[in-house]
């Protein structure tokens, strides 16, 4: 009995990132890159950070420790939360492939054919620099779905469903460090 209680508050909580954090302007989990991607963000206790960091530690990930940069970033901007990090799982498997020293996960300023673009200080910067520059660049330009965003972000026309690739595995991540979610009854 006491096996059962513990199993259903630890489902109680790995489900709170995706009932109570955010309202998206399109169905969360919709593998569709047309959506919309703008987000409000209507709670301020966050699950989404250890949620996140979790997410990103399964990846092996340098940004893992820069959850709450990715989620703060995000909400300071309108942005959907998952997305400047599916961007990094596309363009550089969640910043594990990096040009030297650039911070750059996200492919920010590369040309076609370039082997590098725009170089941060830190990954804070980059997300930083990113999440603005998808608010002010792209949406606040009416590219407000992945679509519209990859035909001027990417050369790859297949940009946007990869990213949508990437948000549908953070939708439908489980956290398997349960260990920080033993509760005793």
């Amino acid at each position: 009995m006491k096996n059962i209680r513990k199993s259903i508050i630890t489902i109680a909580l790995l489900l709170i990132p995706f009932i109570a954090a955010t309202t998206v302007y399109a169905d969360e989990n919709v593998s569709d890159p047309a959506a919309n991607v703008m987000t409000v963000q209507t709670d301020k206790t966050d699950p989404r950070i250890p949620f996140l960091q979790s997410f990103l530690r399964s990846y092996n990930s340098p940004l893992e420790s820069d959850a709450a940069t990715f989620i703060h970033e995000a909400d300071k901007n309108g942005l959907d939360w998952r997305l400047v990090v599916a961007i990094s799982g596309v363009e550089s498997t969640f910043g594990q492939s990096v040009p030297p020293g650039s911070y750059n996960a996200w492919g920010w300023g590369i040309p076609t054919g370039a082997d590098s673009g725009v170089g941060f200080s830190n990954w804070k910067d980059g997300i930083a620099t990113v999440s603005y520059g998808l608010k002010h660049n792209y949406m606040d330009k009416g590219e407000i779905t992945l679509d519209a965003i990859g035909q001027t972000y990417a050369a790859s026309g297949a940009w946007s469903g990869h990213v949508q690739y990437f948000i549908d595995k953070i939708n439908f991540y489980t956290p398997q460090d349960t260990l920080t979610l033993d509760i005793t009854l």
